[in-house]
């Protein structure tokens, strides 16, 4: 079940391309940006697809701990990503 943008909580958030999204594949060495809404849903969404279970309660709490507790070394997508998976 994807998680999507109408299901975020805050509303913080840059969005560079209406409804379009130019994050697919897999989290890489690309900067992450905790701002632009995009890169949060495909951060999201990527550990989402290798979860045994997620739900929409599990993408909410994992955008808090995103605008909440990222430490401030990670910063790319994939350091984040690893970050998630240690925390979770």
């Amino acid at each position: 079940m994807p998680f999507l943008k109408e299901d975020l909580n805050s509303h913080q958030y840059n969005w560079d391309i209406p409804n379009q999204s130019v994050f697919t594949g897999n989290p890489s060495r690309r900067p992450f940006n905790r701002y632009n809404g995009d890169q949060v849903l495909f951060l999201i969404n990527s550990y989402g697809s290798v979860a045994e279970k997620f739900s929409v309660l599990d993408g909410r709490r994992m955008e808090e701990l995103i605008n909440s507790e990222l430490p401030l070394e990670a910063k790319s997508e994939i350091s984040v990503f690893n970050w998630l998976r240690g925390i979770l």
